[in-house]
């Protein structure tokens, strides 16, 4: 059964960039969301996982790779509207360590 096709908006809000993310995050969606973090401007990333269907092993390392880049250039990343399965995954694989994880969009915005 194939997966639901992955797609990014990308929205500017209240001095951040918000990602917003929707389908499966797998192998094919990491050219789609490097190319909307390269053009997400400046300022704290948002990644929206709300519409977020599935997340793989491979897409775990999808989202490592837009960490490593925020990082190399001290950009922060927060994320909110994950799941508590995969904010679970988030804490055990360590992600957690490297991004904010919110509850809802409003609290991202307004971390500093």
């Amino acid at each position: 059964m194939p997966g639901t096709p992955f797609a990014v908006r990308v929205d500017h809000t209240d001095g951040a960039v918000a990602l917003r993310m929707s389908g499966d995050v797998n192998r094919t969606a990491q050219e789609t969301l490097a190319h909307a973090y390269d053009s997400a401007g400046d300022g704290p990333v948002l990644l929206d996982f709300s519409d977020v269907d599935y997340i793989n092993s491979t897409g775990i390392a999808v989202i490592v790779g837009v960490l490593a880049k925020a990082r190399a250039t001290g950009r922060q990343v927060r994320a909110f509207g994950l799941t508590d399965h995969y904010r679970e995954i988030f804490q055990i694989t360590r992600i957690a360590d490297f991004m904010a994880i919110f509850e809802d969009e409003t609290t991202a915005v307004t971390a500093s």
